[in-house]
């Protein structure tokens, strides 16, 4: 008998769990949710919480030690990374624009989101202290904060994954910095912890359904409303768009300014591993198929599309990145939550270095989303409310991440003179 895939028993969790609400709100068994249901929920929310740090950590160790020669910054690496965060910062920004616009949270009623802030009054006022404390920081304050002083102390709040980074990043430099036969140990050590993590969050997913049917039944409780659905699709339709600008818009524009490639060339080219991207939800998959496409049919040279696309995989998730902005802000809208624009830039921050570490495997984005939500102050529990798109969003971003790996190869083999026509094997004119 064929097995039921994940994303389809998301949808039936979440269904279920509207269903099982409404009938309990109308036999007045609220507190039966609330006592014996909704505890599950927030099991689920803390396992994919404990997950987020030791995700983080290894993917970016991994991620920063495969550059293997620190030189390689200087040109070819500097121009990797560069590029990427540019791409990243990009698509961070389109997410904000767009679910400002659009504003899909706000379909929800203002009774429902009285409703639904009732829970979580504590956590604003937090919020509002934490504001009047930064009131007599200095300017260069959230550079200070950006090191930390104890990473043991920093590892132990979500809040402080900045500078979880900023260490992970400090080690990765320092073991590429060493002999290689004293960091093989330490990189084999962390090449076996990152599949015990995969591991450990195909684990927590398997929970998924049960969690996400736990919150949305607590939700309905404390809120029935048609309101959610029509948020939840107008919520999907502004994740579509951005993602759709970006694959069909800015790559393809890139590539034709930069290299002179059509936009027909440039998607004849990549489309197998955006195929194959849709259907695994894994960067990580598809990368062998990346390279070949890339090498073979879009005229990167193997010596540039072996450093650039491997570190794509883990680093370069442009479509993360943007459905992590508009995800931060539609769960904020959901609870009548206005973030500043200091708030939004912290998204912006925030999204783009977690997307750094994210892992290039499905869902991954989910987890790191709590890292986002948690340096602004939303409420973790909103994450209910996307679950049930996240999986075939998940498909989209995917396929999104792959092209810009692919896009950035192409820029930066161009301009090193390492991109060639497929059809006629010569090297373009551009050196340096």
């Amino acid at each position: 008998m064929k097995k039921i895939a994940l994303h389809w028993k998301i949808l039936i969790g979440m269904a279920l769990g509207i269903l099982f609400g409404w009938v309990a709100s109308s036999l007045g068994w609220q507190n039966f949710i609330s006592d014996y249901i909704k505890p599950f929920g927030t099991i689920f929310i803390n396992l994919l919480k404990l997950i987020a740090v030791p995700l983080i950590i290894v993917s970016l160790i991994k991620g920063v030690s495969d550059l293997k020669d620190i030189s390689k910054l200087s040109k070819m690496g500097g121009r990797t990374i560069g590029i990427y965060l540019m791409t990243t910062l990009t698509a961070v920004i389109l997410g904000l624009v767009l679910v400002n616009v659009i504003a899909p949270g706000n379909s929800i009623t203002e009774e429902t989101q009285k409703s639904l802030l009732s829970e979580f009054e504590g956590m604003a006022q937090g919020k509002i202290d934490m504001a009047m404390d930064q009131k007599g920081e200095g300017p260069l304050q959230a550079l200070v904060d950006l090191v930390p002083s104890n990473i043991f102390a920093a590892v132990a709040d979500n809040g402080n994954m900045l500078q979880v980074i900023f260490f992970v990043i400090f080690f990765g430099i320092g073991l590429i910095l060493i002999a290689p036969e004293k960091s093989a140990p330490v990189k084999q050590f962390f090449d076996g912890l990152n599949e015990v993590i995969l591991k450990m969050i195909d684990l927590v997913m398997l929970a998924a359904p049960y969690g996400v049917f736990a919150l949305m039944a607590d939700l309905i409780v404390q809120a029935p409303s048609s309101e959610l659905i029509t948020a939840l699709l107008k919520y999907s339709m502004t994740v579509l768009i951005g993602l759709a600008i970006m694959i069909f818009g800015l790559y393809p524009l890139l590539v034709k300014v930069f290299t002179g490639r059509s936009y027909k060339s440039f998607f004849a080219g990549i489309s197998p591993a955006q195929l194959l991207a849709f259907s695994t939800s894994s960067s990580a998959a598809t990368l062998p198929v990346t390279m070949e496409r890339v090498t073979e049919h879009l005229g990167v040279d193997e010596e540039v599309s072996s450093f650039v696309l491997p570190i794509g995989a883990t680093v370069n998730m442009d479509g993360t990145s943007l459905y992590q902005g508009v995800a931060a802000v539609f769960i904020a809208q959901a609870f009548n939550i206005d973030l500043s624009i200091m708030d939004q830039l912290t998204i912006v921050a925030t999204a783009t270095l977690a997307s750094i570490g994210s892992a290039a495997v499905p869902s991954a984005g989910m987890v790191m989303l709590v890292i986002v939500l948690g340096a602004v102050g939303v409420p973790e529990a909103g994450l209910s409310l996307i679950f049930a798109v996240d999986r075939p969003l998940d498909m989209c971003r995917t396929t999104v991440n792959v092209t810009g790996d692919a896009t950035v190869s192409m820029l930066v083999a161009h301009s090193i003179g390492k991109l060639k026509d497929p059809k006629e094997k010569k090297w373009d004119d551009h050196k340096e």
